[in-house]
């Protein structure tokens, strides 16, 4: 399975190396968020913090991931639609296979995507005392989230009838950090939008990540993000798995 998953893996990602713009496409708008927020409006935020953009940072990131995941969702549409899934299917290969190779594609064409943002972060003053385990549970929680919205873009990209089908259930998740602690604290929201946004995963995700590069401690909300990366991915996974299933009998 991993020799076939690996083929099909750089069959992926030669396709996106030919054509880089995907990556800054998708870097483009959280990058242009960060810097609309932080030299527009960041005057005028109260955080408590006297860097914005170390503040804002791990909701940006998160943007980036949601606006990423659209293309595993589309990749897959193309697939399906043209009858290359099909053929897939006929090879001597695990068919598990072919959707591993869309998810890991995923997983590394997004790592590209938040590296450019962070090094856009660091020209604007973005600052960390994070140490490198500190550093390397950051990338795990943004590698498990990454995980669950892309076995979450599996299932559109298997069932859409339409290329704007495929894509258009990302839009919700680019914007979900606006309703969270990613930009303002919510202690500043009306009540019933407070409520909300504390029992939302992107808040607790990026309480999460804010303090392993600013505090050193995360306390429970490590925990609650890692349940909720894991929680989408289970539930993700298992119908994505399903209707490939049905789909391709």
């Amino acid at each position: 399975m991993k020799s076939k998953t690996g083929v099909l893996l750089g069959r992926l990602m030669r396709n996106i190396m030919r054509s880089p713009d995907t990556i800054i496409t998708v870097a483009i708008t959280p990058i242009m968020m960060m810097l609309l927020f932080v030299y527009v409006f960041g005057g005028a935020i109260e955080t408590g913090t006297d860097n914005y953009v170390n503040y804002l940072l791990p909701g940006i990131l998160l943007m980036a991931i949601a606006s990423g995941v659209a293309y595993t969702s589309l990749r897959l549409f193309n697939d399906v639609k043209s009858g290359l899934m099909a053929r897939f299917v006929t090879m001597p290969i695990k068919r598990s296979s072919v959707l591993w190779a869309h998810v890991l594609t995923s997983l590394v064409s997004i790592a590209l995507t938040v590296v450019m943002v962070i090094l856009v972060a660091l020209l604007m003053g973005f600052r960390s005392s994070a140490g490198i385990l500190d550093w390397l549970m950051v990338a795990g929680i943004l590698g498990l989230f990454t995980l669950a919205l892309t076995w979450l873009a599996v299932i559109p990209g298997l069932t859409a009838g339409s290329m704007e089908g495929a894509t258009a259930y990302s839009y919700p998740l680019v914007f979900l950090p606006f309703i969270s602690s990613a930009f303002v604290p919510t202690e500043t929201m009306p009540k019933i939008v407070r409520v909300f946004a504390e029992n939302q995963p992107v808040t607790s995700i990026v309480n999460a990540i804010r303090a392993l590069l600013y505090d050193g401690s995360v306390g429970n909300d490590i925990w609650t993000s890692l349940a909720w990366c894991i929680g989408i991915m289970g539930i993700a996974y298992f119908f994505a798995s399903k209707e490939f299933k049905r789909k391709l009998g």
